[in-house]
């Protein structure tokens, strides 16, 4: 009886100290973005990561009251390290795909966006419908609906299709003559032709069918997380803090009808 007792106390010991260290780790979150992605993420000169999802990032935390770090991760781990428990959300401008959705549980949506294509100013291509782009190169980051887009549309249309890492390389490449044009989410590519890109390049147009829903994503069972972050998108869209961060990024409203 002795030996059970000891054991039984043992046992609440320990559901304690585990509760108390559950509570603990829900005081702080760490969450991932790709911090190359502009307007969305991005490292500042003086190496912060910036940008809407950092924002929205951060009012999120402050709504749930939790701490909030900010970790850079690069693109193509970004799912393995989320899996892998080296942090414990993902706020990157993430499409909800079916695919994905295998691997990661998502939020509601925080915005939704379409695809566009540009091209240099100097091109005759005018439309951005597949077959206009037989024979032509067309870039894309890698791991993404618009590569993805890229590979099932224009490269089955006969254009020679190119991936990269990161979406500023794609743009570098067609800025530098190596493509003709760029597949990309329309905010991003909005955002750039406005600074980087308003001299050499053109918007083509949308690509019909694109639109989709961004989300928040974490572990497949951290559903408590996941639950939370939705009432917390709700209410910071209700009470105008998102209204505020989108004015800063953009002059129309990203979210999106529902």
């Amino acid at each position: 009886m002795q030996i059970s007792w000891k054991f039984a106390c043992a046992a609440s010991l320990a559901a304690l100290l585990s509760a108390a260290g559950g509570a603990s780790a829900q005081e702080k979150l760490k969450i991932a973005t790709e911090g190359a992605y502009p307007p969305f993420n991005n490292l500042s000169a003086d190496g912060k990561l910036v940008g809407f999802d950092v924002d929205i990032a951060n009012a999120l935390c402050a709504q749930m009251k939790v701490e909030c770090e900010i970790v850079a991760q690069d693109w193509d781990g970004i799912i393995p390290a989320l899996q892998g428990k080296k942090f414990d959300a993902i706020v990157a401008s993430m499409t909800i795909t079916e695919e994905r959705k295998k691997q990661v549980a998502f939020t509601n949506k925080y915005y939704t966006t379409p695809l566009a294509l540009i091209a240099l100013k100097t091109s005759d291509l005018a439309s951005p419908e597949p077959d206009a782009l037989k024979g032509k190169s067309v870039g894309a980051q890698a791991s993404t609906t618009q590569s993805i887009y890229a590979e099932d549309h224009y490269a089955k249309a006969g254009a020679d299709v190119k991936l990269y890492p990161t979406q500023d390389e794609a743009v570098a490449d067609l800025t530098n003559g190596r493509l003709d044009a760029v597949v990309a989410d329309k905010f991003v590519l909005v955002d750039w032709m406005k600074t980087t890109g308003q001299d050499c390049c053109k918007m083509i147009g949308d690509l019909n069918g694109t639109e989709s829903e961004t989300g928040i994503a974490v572990r497949l069972d951290d559903t408590a997380l996941r639950d939370k972050l939705n009432a917390a998108i709700d209410a910071i869209y209700k009470d105008g803090t998102y209204a505020k961060i989108n004015a800063k990024y953009f002059d129309f409203d990203i979210y999106g009808a529902d």
